[in-house]
């Protein structure tokens, strides 16, 4: 019942803002950020003009939208619900798979599109350097508007809208590039305990370590590359260095690096307790990729064409079936660990 109500609850705020950004005379790129929003970023000292850094979740099917504060420490601005991604849990890895990258990307103003089929989008810039020099191939993967995906992810236009505007005016503070970091899921215990079979995993725990980072201190971990994955927040790497060559000797900072592995221990103990009391965990099975599950139950109640309404100018939702598939739901969670996920 709770989800059911929040799923009508969020089908009458996306039909009001929708009515709200309609009627300006500027193009939807140069609107202003709405009013409420700028009117919370103010009130908790995050400043218009400051640098974002943006999450995504794939399987809770969320975008964090994260503003930089006085202190240089990132706070939460706001959550999107992803109304489409398509593919499955892992990497992009070949053109024409249908899969949402999984990766750390960074976001300059000319990945920025205004003039997006889909409403307003940006371009996450995959494949970047590593997975290049790994031979995965893929172009046009953007977080844009509408609940349509072959392998972007959808957040529908008025959350395209206020992400576009804030990034825009971020960048006019003389932010030059923003990260984006897609991840399988979030890299909690049980969600660690439910996949821990999964092929993916290496990858994923490399993934973990600048989530990790970033959680401990709220700042963007620097990104970069070798020995054939991601090294996070280390000096005396040439950026131009061949991501598949083997690691050369790199100055990191010891207190986080031992913050980090320490989490990184903690976390896979609880995860293994889970797995432990949990022997038979459902699979997550994918048809072609997920929804949230807010936009699911509007979908299976009102219909595709009802949600592509809600969601966008004119663009349909994509496989709608297949988004009805899609096997997670919090509950999963919950179960599992007793509601502390």
């Amino acid at each position: 019942m709770k989800l059911r109500s929040a799923a009508f609850l969020l089908g009458a705020m996306l039909a009001l803002s929708g009515c709200a950004l309609f009627g300006y005379d500027l193009k939807r790129s140069e609107r202003p950020i709405p009013a409420k929003l700028l009117s919370e970023m103010n009130s908790r000292g995050l400043g218009a003009a400051a640098p974002i850094l943006i999450r995504v979740f794939k399987q809770e099917s969320e975008l964090e939208l994260w503003k930089m504060g006085r202190d240089g420490r990132y706070a939460l601005l706001k959550t999107y619900p992803i109304c489409r991604w398509s593919g499955k849990l892992g990497p992009k890895t070949v053109e024409g798979d249908r899969q949402t990258p999984e990766g750390f990307y960074a976001i300059a103003p000319a990945q920025m599109n205004p003039d997006s089929r889909y409403y307003l989008s940006f371009n996450l810039g995959f494949p970047n350097r590593l997975e290049a020099a790994l031979g995965y191939q893929g172009s046009a993967l953007m977080i844009h508007g509408a609940c349509s995906s072959r392998g972007c992810y959808a957040v529908t236009d008025d959350a395209a809208f206020e992400i576009y505007a804030v990034a825009r005016e971020a960048f006019k503070g003389g932010q030059a590039a923003f990260q984006v970091e897609a991840l399988p899921f979030r890299m909690t215990p049980a969600n660690l305990a439910l996949h821990r079979n999964d092929p993916n995993m290496p990858f994923w725990r490399n993934l973990k370590e600048g989530s990790d980072a970033f959680e401990l201190t709220r700042q963007e971990p620097k990104v970069g590359y070798c020995g054939r994955r991601y090294v996070f927040d280390a000096k005396g790497l040439d950026p131009q260095a061949d991501p598949l060559a083997a690691c050369p000797p790199l100055e990191v900072d010891p207190v986080l690096t031992a913050a980090v592995a320490a989490k990184a221990a903690r976390d896979d103990a609880a995860a293994k307790a889970i797995a432990d009391a949990n022997p038979n965990l459902p699979a997550m099975s994918y048809v072609d990729g997920g929804m949230h599950p807010a936009f699911r139950a509007i979908l299976q109640d009102k219909g595709a064409a009802r949600l592509s309404k809600m969601t966008s100018e004119k663009t349909p939702v994509s496989r709608p079936d297949a988004a009805l598939a899609d096997p997670f739901t919090p509950d999963v969670l919950t179960r599992m660990v007793g509601g502390n996920s």
